[in-house]
Order: C-alpha cells, then sequence, then structure tokens
C-alpha cells in the first residue's frame, strides 16, 4: 500500500522523536517501504552542523543507522532554509512532493489550547497534501 515514508527528523532531539522513529521501522518492515529521512536546517551554523554540507553528511549517517534498525531502503532529503522555525510546515509540504512520499509519520503532541492560535505541524501538513499523515504522540 505504502512505498515511500517521509519521516521529519530533528537531529537535535532525536531522543524526542524516538516512538515516530519506532513507528516508522514497523510500517517499512510491514509495507516492504523505503523511508526517507528529511531534515531542515539552518543556511547558518546551528548546534548540528556548521553547513548544510555537513548537516547533509550527518542526515545520511543517521538514515544509514536507522536502516539497520528496520532493514529497509533509506535515503535523505535536506533542506536549507534562512528561518527553518518559520519555513519548516511550507517546506515539508513542498518536501512531500520531492521525495514522492505516499506517507508522512511524524511526531506530535497531545492537544492543547494554544492549538487553536497555533496548530500543529502535522495537522498543517494533512490538511495540505494527499499523502496520508501518521502522528505518533509520546
Amino acid at each position: 500500500m505504502y512505498k515511500k515514508i517521509m519521516v521529519p527528523v530533528d537531529l537535535a532531539h532525536i531522543e524526542v522523536i524516538e516512538p515516530a522513529l519506532e513507528t516508522v521501522a514497523d510500517l517499512a518492515r510491514h509495507y516492504d517501504a523505503e523511508v526517507c529521512y528529511v531534515g531542515v536546517t539552518s543556511n547558518t551554523p546551528s548546534s548540528v552542523a556548521r553547513t548544510p554540507e555537513e548537516f547533509t553528511r550527518k542526515l545520511d549517517a543517521f538514515a544509514e543507522k536507522r536502516s539497520k534498525v528496520h532493514g529497509q531502503p533509506v535515503s535523505t532529503h535536506t533542506i536549507a532554509s534562512p528561518d527553518p522555525i518559520a519555513d519548516l510546515d511550507d517546506e515539508l509540504i513542498k518536501a512531500i512532493d520531492d521525495v514522492g512520499a505516499d506517507l508522512i509519520v511524524m511526531p506530535t503532541h497531545p492537544p492543547r489550547h494554544l492549538d487553536v492560535i497555533m496548530p500543529s505541524h502535522g495537522g498543517k501538513i494533512a490538511t495540505h497534501t494527499k499523502a496520508s499523515v501518521f502522528l505518533v504522540r509520546p
């Protein structure tokens, strides 16, 4: 049913997204699907990498490590942005088409009142793409 699963990852906070990564591993094995890890980085030095190229190398290494967990093919897609926080949702929506994903798996938080003013990333992505979106709560 699913051929390519896209997973947005934050290399600075891998421990927070671990439940989503476990879900991706199960789904990838079940559907014999490729997993595409997508990372958004700034054009300027960050806590993860000093350049977008260094970030890409780290994302590639992360994907290879994860492929040993689920045994499925992996790919990566790096997005360099002048303002990753402001551009995140739009860049991820664009990446879905760029990588050809038919399922997006991403972590989310429990619902809260603030969501009325600032919706979750997953909620916005689900309303702006034809791909299925699977949100994983901690």
